[in-house]
């Protein structure tokens, strides 16, 4: 059975924003990694939208972009969406009952899938699908934004804690 774990940069008071939040070179290559050991990723419409930036190469990408999107590009992607008529490659609408949609899909894979989206991961915490988070916070304070967690902070356990590059840090708590 796959592990649904949902993990998004954050700045110090709780917020998530992927123009603000670059990644240095040593988080990206984690990502990198990352993204290549997953089973795969279900995304929530607007996260989707921004990470189909992978969906075709540039020019004037690194060498980590473009490792980036091939392993981003071989994930199959699961989108939770009401408003979504197509989807790029790779990528599986999922319709009907969110609960059944994920516990089948969690029940068919193995691995780690990721969750993308703080709407989507609060729905899924809130159904009790969530198995662990990962909190990769940033030494910034945007002081606006989406939060991390879209509802009241679920009872979590603390079970580890990384340092990535010069100034990241990953906490990683499971449900209490």
């Amino acid at each position: 059975m796959a592990k649904l774990v949902y993990g998004l940069n954050q700045s110090l008071d709780g917020f998530v924003d992927h123009l603000e939040l670059r990644p240095s070179l040593a988080l990206f290559r984690h990502f990198v990694e990352h993204v290549r050991d997953l089973a795969g990723i279900v995304y929530g419409r607007r996260v989707y939208e921004v990470m189909r930036y992978w969906d075709e190469d540039l020019a004037d990408w690194t060498a980590e972009e473009h490792d980036f999107a091939a392993a981003w590009r071989s994930k199959p992607k699961w989108v939770v969406s009401r408003t979504l008529k197509s989807l790029g490659p790779n990528a599986t609408l999922v319709e009907g009952d969110l609960e059944t949609a994920i516990r089948g899909l969690k029940g068919q894979s193995v691995g780690e899938i990721d969750v993308a989206g703080p709407d989507l991961a609060g729905s899924l915490t809130n159904l009790g699908l969530i198995d662990e988070y990962r909190l990769y916070f940033h030494p910034t304070v945007l002081g606006r934004g989406k939060p991390f967690f879209s509802g009241p902070r679920p009872p979590l356990r603390f079970v580890a804690s990384d340092r990535i590059g010069e100034d990241v840090i990953r906490l990683t708590y499971v449900p209490a």
